[in-house]
């Protein structure tokens, strides 16, 4: 299948091969640790594991978003340790 009108980077691939690889580890926890018992959590809302991980995604994604808006795209290392911090912080206390 010819794919390269989607113009493929390394970049991407590497993004859509830790998506896919964090989906498959929460699966993963799910049959060895089922129920992931939701919690209400700082924002209010009762939330389960995938929940937690929908929104650490989103709000990774807009971490990066703003990141290259303000910072001209320099230095993407600092973001993804932002988006590493938020993403504890969600599982933590979300």
């Amino acid at each position: 299948m010819d794919l390269a009108w989607m113009g493929w980077t390394t970049f991407t691939g590497t993004f859509l091969a830790v998506i896919a690889s964090l989906l498959i580890a929460m699966t993963v926890w799910e049959i060895a640790r089922p129920g992931g018992a939701p919690r209400k959590g700082l924002l209010g809302f009762t939330s389960t594991r995938g929940d937690r991980l929908f929104v650490t995604l989103l709000g990774s994604a807009f971490i990066h978003l703003a990141w290259m808006y303000f910072a001209g795209g320099v230095d993407l290392w600092w973001a993804l340790g932002l988006s590493g911090l938020y993403g504890l912080a969600v599982f933590r206390w979300v």
